[in-house]
């Protein structure tokens, strides 16, 4: 299956649960891509100490996931380039629905 995740908060606990169930997704051999919008695009910036963000994005990219970014989100947010994937723009976003057997929104 094709697993569309629309990820649009910064909120820790969210984006870590999130990144978890794609991880376990990739696990069972299911293809999963992220697109990051609005607050979404704040993700590399986010620090708890009772959820590790960062490592779970990185389970993720290493098990095989796709992340994309919205470039207006970034802009409006005065933010360039992001280490963990690329700038995107509603057409991707539109293509990963599209292609897309599933797609579930972190809000």
């Amino acid at each position: 299956m094709k697993i569309g995740m629309i990820l649009n908060t910064n909120d820790p606990e969210t984006v870590w649960n999130a990144f978890r169930f794609g991880v376990t997704s990739l696990t069972n051999e299911h293809g999963v891509r992220v697109f990051l919008l609005g607050r979404g695009v704040e993700i590399e910036e986010i620090r708890s100490e009772e959820f590790d963000v960062a490592k779970q994005v990185q389970h993720f990219l290493d098990a095989g996931g796709e992340i994309l970014a919205c470039g207006t989100c970034l802009k409006i947010r005065k933010k360039g380039e992001m280490k963990i994937c690329p700038i995107s723009t509603m057409q991707n976003l539109l293509e990963i629905v599209e292609s897309s057997d599933k797609v579930i929104t972190f809000s």
